[in-house]
């Protein structure tokens, strides 16, 4: 009883913390409490009965799997318990998902017992995670004259899982709580610091906004009983920044509604909102557990005659209130009209976006899972049976518009599209199942990823997935205990169920911390693909890319497949030449500003940015696209030039090479699989079969961009404008200001290079910048602590080759050594460089972090508050993002610099270079699908 005896230990400790037991996912305690249970004199059988009925998670986990035999042999009157009737066995099955589950189902289905058969093939009719194997067994029972599995198919094919189940309410009654005022990002919800307990969540729950508000909403719940608590981004969006279902999770944990009264603290259905609606990333996650996000429009811009907005003296639109939305107030949602109501039944607003009919699916399933699951299953039962599939689902919104062209992202949906009848071309708009080609997990969301797969009964990566990757990047900075505790049992699930792993369970190759963006970057060897990834920074420069929430990502990895509508899309295109002195990041940034002046309001939010940047390399390319994230776009495409992607197409095999000689390939060899396909990719570009990815020269876009590089004089700074008197201004990306701006005198505490934004260019300018202060001044000395952290080993080993470590290695104070990595964070910075090991480092604010209120200038793309630094009582944290060779010169002067010194320290540096194309590549094109 040593694991039961340890698991009452943690209990007490959890019990000190304010926790409740931890859910059980270990078979071998489950077999030590049915011991408990079966012997009637134990003083541990209540608890253990209790523990084995309500705290075991369901799922593939070992835990799922003890009890779903042990439930089979009550079925069968192999093991009475009183308190487990065979009713009951069957209900507790119907909970458990799949997996273990659906295979006692049908173990029983099929079997020879016709009253027991007839129970679990009703049971089995509930059910919608069934994978092949499991199907197989039913068509081939069927085949073989089973009348049970012909009454299952039978129900399959008519959908019945999904068609007897409760309808959506017509109205919920809801009362608002307002989250905080202007953008919320998912830090807020789901703090990165806290990324370690995100499995664990009534723990991982603790952390959401503050103590204050969760007991704020517990208050609202006690004075409206049968109401939903609505959580409101006011003036803002919600869900921006970092995509989280642990954001999510939380907000249902504490507003939602329990999943099943069997599995503990899992929780589905939250209701969000924000003036400005939800983000994207955060809206497919909402749609995974069957919530609702509402775009309530409740500020408005105040025009004048001319309908133009009218500025302050800021220059900032000035906003009217259209309702209040103030906590506490009692709001209605008419799900049957879809529209928003106060409590007189007064319509404020149209909420039909968040109830299209296949956002109700969602609601109505308990969320997205179990509608792509369903389909699945239908679609085969109808097949097997040889009948039509009764039309249930919303059909896929399909639309084509008569001698229109394809966007980029257009045709690379239609390429990836699944289940299209008569080759129908489609357009912008179009609701559609697709193809995933490249999947990537990160670590701090990995373990909710591995969860999810085991929830959704999965064991093996999907066949039709060309390749994914598990990172170990965004816990790169420290190898703390809780580290130690999660990321080995994670690199093992992950590279069981078939995925590269950063860490080899086996020890065999060394642990790579390299950053995750910049790895599927490399292993996304066609720019026809389709990727999803775990961060929102899954913005590769070849295909597309779609940041995700965890559970998406698991969902992709187990069936190879994704829903979406086809987003429209914005076209940026450049002009001009850019000035010697400027680097490839002030394009970036300015390109931002010049949007927003060009249009008035943000057109890249929830759109895809095609940007036409063919003369620059993947990984230089990656910039613009990783910043896109912060432009509140959905995606970006770069559309390149033939001979630029072919180039960029050896970089990333000789990349992915290096990984094989690692040791890292795995025994379906998917590493030289993806080689294999560079080479196809490359044969085809120089054949003229299969040009670069291009738009058609008469394909529509919401908006079209163009960035004048003669207008980018001088570095461009990103700011969180800490204290705009306006709060719904502060911690955006929209504020982008000249270096002049501060006058040179903006005092710096600390300066840092590092996370996706950079690539191997960018550490050249750090040893060049070095070299040209050493050659002037004699030595470098820094006003301010310098962080550079590589974003990959093999950047790395190439600067050491070229000559270019060595300067940063005299320089530095700090160098990390990964035979003795750090084993806590650190919390004070010298006046120095410290070369900290590849990863994300400071971006991902889980582990190292600025000392609170210092203003950090950085590279990155993180300046949401409490991120990269933590206020303090006297001062807000600051965290200011510009260009590499900014970022240096600010650590050696300790201040902002003015343009000129900025001119002079730059001069003979190679920079970033970007000039436009000269003409544009591949338009019109013809590619047939």
């Amino acid at each position: 009883m040593s694991l039961y005896t340890d698991y009452l230990t943690e209990i007490e400790t959890r019990k000190g913390e304010g926790l409740h037991p931890k859910p059980i996912d270990d078979g071998a305690l489950v077999e030590e409490l049915i011991v408990q249970i079966e012997d009637a004199g134990s003083p541990h059988r209540d608890a253990s009965l209790q523990f084995f009925v309500y705290n075991t998670l369901p799922g593939t986990t070992s835990a799922a799997g003890v009890k779903a035999q042990f439930l089979k042999r009550i079925i069968l009157g192999d093991a009475i318990v009183a308190e487990i009737t065979p009713a009951f066995a069957f209900e507790l099955l119907s909970h458990m998902k799949g997996g273990p589950s659906v295979e006692v189902l049908l173990d029983l289905a099929l079997g020879d017992d016709a009253a027991i058969a007839a129970q679990a093939g009703d049971v089995l009719k509930t059910q919608v995670f069934l994978y092949d194997a499991d199907m197989a067994r039913l068509g081939d029972a069927y085949k073989a004259g089973n009348a049970v599995a012909k009454d299952v198919l039978e129900s399959y094919a008519k959908a019945e899982f999904f068609t007897k189940l409760p309808a959506v309410e017509d109205e919920i009654k809801v009362v608002t709580y307002i989250a905080a005022e202007g953008d919320i990002s998912t830090d807020l919800l789901s703090p990165g610091n806290q990324a370690h307990s995100r499995s664990d969540r009534e723990l991982h729950g603790k952390c959401m906004i503050t103590p204050e508000a969760q007991a704020e909403i517990q208050a609202l719940q006690a004075k409206h009983p049968g109401k939903r608590v609505m959580l409101i981004a006011e003036k803002g969006t919600m869900g921006v920044g970092s995509s989280r279902m642990s954001g999510v999770n939380n907000v249902a944990l504490w507003a939602g509604k329990q999943a099943s009264p069997y599995v503990p603290f899992v929780n589905i259905a939250p209701v969000v909102a924000g003036t400005n609606g939800i983000s994207p990333i955060f809206a497919t996650t909402v749609d995974v557990t069957g919530g609702i996000g509402l775009n309530l429009k409740n500020w408005v811009k105040k025009t004048d005659e001319d309908g133009k907005p009218i500025l302050n003296n800021d220059g900032n639109p000035i906003l009217e209130q259209t309702y209040s939305v103030e906590t506490g107030t009692v709001l209605t949602i008419d799900a049957k009209n879809k529209k928003l109501c106060d409590e007189s039944g007064k319509e404020l607003v149209d909420i039909a976006s968040a109830f299209t009919p296949q956002k109700v699916e969602f609601m109505k399933a308990g969320g997205s899972y179990a509608i792509v699951f369903g389909k699945k299953l239908q679609t085969f039962a109808a097949e097997t049976l040889g009948v039509e599939p009764t039309p249930v689902f919303a059909p896929n919104k399909e639309l084509s518009v008569e001698g229109q062209g394809l966007t980029a992202v257009e045709k690379i949906f239609n390429r990836n599209a699944v289940g299209v009848l008569g080759g129908k071309t489609l357009h912008a708009g179009s609701d559609v199942r697709v193809r995933v080609n490249i999947v990537g997990s990160q670590d701090t969301t990995g373990l909710m990823t591995a969860q999810e797969l085991e929830a959704m009964a999965a064991t093996v990566i999907s066949p039709i997935v060309d390749g994914a990757y598990q990172s170990g990047c965004h816990t790169a900075s420290v190898w703390d205990k809780k580290a130690q505790a999660n990321i080995p049992k994670l690199m093992k699930f992950m590279n069981n169920f078939g995925v590269i792993t950063a860490r080899d369970p086996k020890g065999v190759y060394h642990s790579m911390t390299d950053v995750i963006h910049k790895v599927l970057n490399d292993i996304t060897v066609d720019d026809w693909a389709i990727i999803v990834g775990g961060d929102s920074h899954t913005r590769m420069s070849k295909g597309v890319a779609f940041g995700a929430d965890s559970g998406t990502v698991a969902l992709a990895l187990a069936t190879g497949e994704a829903t979406m509508p086809i987003p429209q899309s914005v076209k940026v295109t450049f002009k001009g030449t850019m000035q010697p002195h400027m680097d490839f990041r002030d394009v970036v940034h300015a390109t931002q500003a010049q949007m927003l002046k060009q249009c008035g309001d943000n057109v890249f939010q929830g759109r895809v940015i095609e940007v036409h940047i063919g003369t620059l390399l993947a990984d230089q390319a990656f910039t613009f696209t990783d910043w896109t994230a912060e432009m509140k776009a959905k995606a970006s495409i770069c559309i390149s030039q033939d001979d630029t992607l072919i180039e960029s197409l050896e970089i990333a095999k000789s990349r992915i090479q290096i990984m094989i000689d690692k040791g890292m390939d795995n025994a379906a060899r998917t590493l030289a699989g993806l080689i294999a396909k560079a080479d196809a990719r490359i044969a085809e570009i120089r054949s003229g079969e299969k040009p670069a990815l291009a738009p058609d020269a008469n394909a529509k876009y919401f908006a079209e961009v163009v960035v004048d590089l003669d207008l980018i004089d001088e570095p461009m700074i990103a700011d969180p404008d800490v204290n705009n008197a306006d709060v719904s201004k502060r911690y955006t990306h929209d504020t982008i200001r000249p270096v002049s701006y501060y006058g040179g005198t903006k005092k710096v505490d600390l300066g840092f290079v590092g996370s996706c934004m950079v690539h191997k260019g960018d550490m050249k300018i750090v040893a060049q910048m070095l070299k040209n202060v050493e050659k002037a001044q004699g030595k470098v000395e820094f006003k301010a602590p310098l962080v550079v952290a590589a974003p990959t080993y093999n950047i790395i080993d190439e600067l050491k080759a070229e000559g270019d470590w060595e300067i940063l290695q005299k320089y530095s104070g700090f160098e990390f050594d990964d035979l003795l990595p750090k084993s806590a964070a650190r919390t004070e910075y010298e006046n120095i460089l410290y070369l900290e090991r590849p990863g994300c480092n400071l971006c991902m604010g889980n582990q190292e972090k600025a000392a609170k209120g210092d203003t950090v200038l950085a590279t990155s793309t993180r300046l949401f508050q409490g991120r990269v630094v933590e206020d303090t009582a006297e001062k807000k944290g600051e965290s200011l993002l510009a260009s590499t060779p900014v970022v240096v010169l600010s650590a050696i002067l300790g201040r902002t610099p003015s343009a000129d010194e900025y001119k002079a320290a730059v001069e003979g540096i190679e920079l970033t270079k970007f000039a436009p194309p000269l003409e544009n590549p591949g338009m019109a094109r013809s590619i047939q699908f």
